[in-house]
C-alpha cells in the first residue's frame, strides 16, 4: 500500500521534470551580462564583416574569410539563442559543459578571424594602387579595408570573450548566465 502512494508521486516529479525540460524560459542574467553584450557585439561586427566582403568583388583567399565569417556568425547566433533560452541540453554530450563548449567557440573563432584578417589585410594591399585621388575604375580597396577592420573588431571580441569564459570556468563556475 505505501509503493501505490508514492507511485503517482513518482510520476507527478516525471512529469513535472519533463515539463521543465521543455519550458522555454528567458535567461535575463545572459540577456543583461558581459556574455550576452559580448555576443550580440560579435552577431553585429560578424555581420558587418561579411556583409562588407560580400557587397565587394572578391575573389581567391576572400573566399576563406567570407567562409569564416558566415559560419562563425551562424554559430555564434546559435549559441546565444541556446543559451538565451536555457536551452543547453539540447546539444547532444556538449549540453552539461556549456560555459567549456563557449570557450573553445570563442578561441577557434578568434583565431580564424585572425587568419581571415590576415587575408583581408592582404588584399587591401594588394588593390592599394587604386587608392589614388583620381583613379577612375572600380575598386574593392575601401571594402577590404572596412572587412579587415571589421575583423580585427571580431578578433578582438572572440578574444574577450574567450578570456571572459576562461576566467569565469577557473573560478570553478559551469553556467554561462
Amino acid at each position: 500500500m505505501a509503493e501505490s502512494k508514492s507511485e503517482p508521486s513518482f510520476r507527478k516529479n516525471k512529469f513535472e521534470a519533463r515539463a521543465a525540460r521543455g519550458a522555454v524560459s528567458l535567461q535575463r542574467a545572459f540577456l543583461r551580462g558581459p556574455l550576452g553584450v559580448l555576443r550580440l557585439l560579435q552577431l553585429l561586427a560578424g555581420a558587418a564583416f561579411w556583409i562588407t566582403i560580400a557587397t565587394s568583388r572578391y575573389q581567391g583567399p576572400v573566399h576563406f574569410a567570407l567562409f569564416v565569417s558566415v559560419l562563425f556568425w551562424l554559430l555564434t547566433l546559435a549559441l546565444y539563442f541556446l543559451t538565451l533560452l536555457g536551452k543547453q541540453e539540447l546539444v547532444p554530450v556538449l549540453g552539461s559543459r556549456w560555459l567549456v563548449v563557449n570557450v573553445a567557440h570563442d578561441l577557434l573563432a578568434a583565431a580564424l578571424y585572425g587568419a581571415a584578417m590576415g587575408i583581408m589585410i592582404g588584399q587591401t594591399q594588394s588593390h592599394s594602387y587604386c587608392n589614388l585621388k583620381d583613379y577612375q575604375m572600380s575598386c574593392a580597396y575601401h571594402a577590404f579595408l572596412a572587412a579587415a577592420v571589421c575583423g580585427g573588431l571580431c578578433l578582438g571580441l572572440y578574444l574577450l570573450s574567450a578570456l571572459y569564459g576562461g576566467c569565469r570556468h577557473c573560478q570553478g563556475e559551469r553556467e554561462v548566465a
